[in-house]
């Protein structure tokens, strides 16, 4: 099973691919290899969504998101897009968790390593949005959108989820969650915008004589 173990890649591309169904298989058996394999696919974006949320302790969230899927993957069904939508719907529900048992602290800010290794090749207009900015930018200004604004853009950018899969997690439609990825990425162009702009002139004290 060393064959599953491999380095962590973006989002967006094949990770398991092929081999999804095998490693699967082997990870209901128990196999350690084929944990290490799903760790590492997963392990990354997800600590990502959680610091980007603010949760309680997000590796301890973490920790207990991977022990529940450890203990749930026999009801699990589908294919791998929909393992990784599993995922995330556990590690929301348990930051929701996290969140009632304690009070709400803030947590390091998520690492510009994090996020820029786990960002997805994005399409369409997203990828229009998201060439204008810089991820340390990005980072910076998050917190300055709404929770549900941050909430719809981890989930979509870290955790490469599709429109539906982002509204079962959240309990949105699809429709809401459309409109939050558009207005989140439109106003980080525009805090991005107000960062980067040119200072304005010196006042005009008058010319030399």
């Amino acid at each position: 099973m060393r064959e599953y173990v491999h380095g962590c890649s973006r989002p967006g591309e094949a990770t398991l691919g092929d081999r999804f169904i095998d490693v699967l298989h082997a990870a209901r058996r128990g196999d350690d290899a084929a944990w290490a394999a799903v760790y590492r696919d997963l392990a990354g974006p997800l600590l990502g969504y959680l610091r980007g949320q603010n949760a309680p302790d997000p590796e301890d969230v973490l920790g207990e998101t991977m022990l529940q899927m450890v203990r749930d993957i026999d009801r699990f069904t589908g294919d791998e897009g929909n393992f990784r939508s599993w995922a995330f719907t556990i590690a929301h529900r348990r930051l929701l968790d996290a969140r009632r048992s304690r009070s709400r602290k803030p947590s390091d800010a998520v690492g510009a390593d994090t996020i820029e290794a786990a960002l997805p090749v994005v399409t369409g207009a997203e990828s229009t949005a998201l060439e204008e900015l810089e991820i340390d930018d990005a980072l910076t200004l998050l917190d300055r959108l709404t929770d549900e604004q941050r909430e719809v853009l981890l989930l979509r950018l870290l955790g490469d989820l599709s429109v539906a899969q982002t509204a079962k997690v959240t309990g949105r439609t699809p429709d809401a969650v459309k409109a939050l990825t558009k207005r989140g990425l439109d106003r980080l162009r525009t805090l991005l915008g107000e960062r980067t702009a040119p200072d304005p002139p010196p006042p005009n004290v008058g010319e030399r004589r």
